[in-house]
């Protein structure tokens, strides 16, 4: 029996948590999937499944067997993807994570030109501005935004993403304008809040050096769009991407503050698991972004420019 179908037999299985469902991704029966589990654990000479008439559950030395399998299955369809490229080929399913609003409108926007290119690709996103887990969710590619620390992911910068901190003119007018960060303390800051965690720190430059200024407020949430909505509403100060605020600055709904401090950029990242075979899929979207963002310069901004 096929080594490479017994591996793929027991994925599906401790993925899908039964033979059965299994069964259905595979387009085989469940016993065939049963006997294929079975001749792996014969082969191997260990149990790597434990079986009842109700459920299965994963043995000590299945989860490390399963942890190994699939790097070894990735690495396998990467080289794969790698030598396809060389027929001028790029196909397969391109599976992408990017920040809900951001992808919305440049990223997930830019799928059909990218399909164009490539007909023989197939693209789902999840946008969430939730941070994913490269080793336990089977992403090919995820944008981000700022620094990438992750020592098993490559990280290639896609475009400057300035910041900005701006509120409304009726906040502005009934609250003060903040002329220092120290002013900051008196007023109300929308804060980001990501997994529980708030972002009560704004990020300047002072002399070339980060500074965090931390901040305090009644407002916050995981969602930059309620922020941003808030800040419409005359409740605060809001600290933003320039791309998510440029129309309402220009039109005068929203003023921009503390101009005179420098704010980091939070630049845009496309990052991937590190590998020795880069799927020419993930390759080909990274360029097809890096392209239209350098074309628009990068838009809605036209201000910003690749470095």
């Amino acid at each position: 029996m096929n080594k490479l179908k017994q591996i793929e037999a027991f994925l599906a299985t401790i993925e899908a948590g039964s033979f059965t469902k299994a069964a259905i991704g595979k387009s085989v029966t469940p016993a065939m999937i049963g006997r294929r589990v079975d001749a792996l654990e014969q082969r191997l000479g260990t149990k790597l499944i434990h079986r009842s008439t109700r459920h299965l559950a994963i043995t000590e030395e299945g989860s490390v067997y399963a942890k190994t399998c699939k790097v070894l299955l990735d690495e396998l369809n990467q080289l794969e993807s790698s030598l396809s490229e060389r027929n001028f080929k790029v196909s397969g399913h391109l599976l992408v994570s990017a920040p809900a609003s951001f992808g919305r409108l440049h990223v997930a926007a830019h799928a059909h030109s990218f399909m164009e290119k490539y007909p023989n690709v197939e693209m789902s996103f999840n946008l969430s501005d939730e941070l994913i887990d490269f080793a336990n969710e089977r992403y090919d590619i995820s944008i981000r935004f700022g620094d990438v620390v992750d020592p098993k992911c490559t990280a290639v910068r896609l475009a400057r993403n300035r910041r900005v901190v701006c509120a409304t003119k009726k906040y502005l007018d009934k609250y003060g304008t903040p002329t220092s960060i120290d002013d900051l303390a008196d007023h109300n800051c929308l804060s980001f809040n990501l997994r529980g965690s708030l972002q009560r720190q704004w990020k300047f430059k002072l002399k070339g050096n980060i500074v965090n200024v931390r901040v305090k407020g009644s407002f916050s949430c995981n969602d930059g769009d309620i922020l941003h909505h808030w800040t419409l509403q005359d409740l605060g100060l809001q600290w933003r991407s320039y791309w998510e605020v440029e129309q309402y600055i220009k039109s005068g709904k929203l003023i921009p503050v503390l101009e005179k401090y420098e704010l980091p950029d939070y630049d845009i990242m496309a990052v991937y698991p590190k590998s020795r075979f880069v799927p020419a899929k993930v390759r080909m979207f990274i360029e097809h972004l890096k392209e239209i963002y350098a074309k628009q310069g990068f838009s809605p901004n036209s201000e910003l420019k690749l470095k």
